[in-house]
C-alpha cells in the first residue's frame, strides 16, 4: 500500500478577507430586500414597467454579494479570485446611481481592503 501524499497546507485567510465577506453578506441581504421592495411597492402601478431596471441592479448584485460573502466566509469552500471580488466592489459603488448609500460605502471599504498587501499576497499564494 502506498501513503498518500500529504496536500500542501493552504496559505492562511486574512482577517482583512473575512471582513469583506461579511460586509458582502449584509450589503448583499440589504440590496435584496431593496430590489424586492421596488417591485413589491409598484406591483399594483402602472409603472411597474418603468420601475424594473431601478430593481434589477439591486437584486442581482445582492445574490452575488451573499453568494461570493458565503464563499468568503464559509471554510473549505473553493477559492474566489480577487478579480471577481473587485467586479462586484465596483457593481457596490455603482449602487449611488440609485440612492444605495449602504453598499456604496461597503464597495469602497471592499476595494480598499482588497488593495491591501496582505490580502493581495494572500491572492498571489492561491494562483
Amino acid at each position: 500500500m502506498e501513503n498518500p501524499t500529504p496536500a500542501l497546507p493552504s496559505p492562511a485567510r486574512p482577517p482583512k478577507l473575512q471582513t469583506i465577506g461579511i460586509l458582502m453578506l449584509i450589503s448583499g441581504a440589504l440590496n435584496i430586500m431593496a430590489g424586492l421592495g421596488v417591485v413589491t411597492g409598484f406591483a399594483l402601478s402602472i409603472v411597474l414597467i418603468c420601475c424594473i431596471p431601478f430593481a434589477a441592479l439591486p437584486l442581482a448584485l445582492g445574490v452575488f454579494e451573499v453568494i461570493y460573502g458565503l464563499r468568503l466566509v464559509g471554510a473549505g469552500q473553493e477559492p474566489v479570485k480577487r478579480d471577481t471580488l473587485q467586479t462586484v466592489a465596483i457593481l457596490e459603488v455603482a449602487t449611488i446611481l440609485g440612492s444605495n448609500i449602504v453598499s456604496f460605502i461597503v464597495g469602497i471599504i471592499n476595494l480598499v481592503l482588497l488593495s491591501d498587501t496582505e490580502v493581495t499576497g494572500y491572492f498571489k499564494q492561491q494562483a
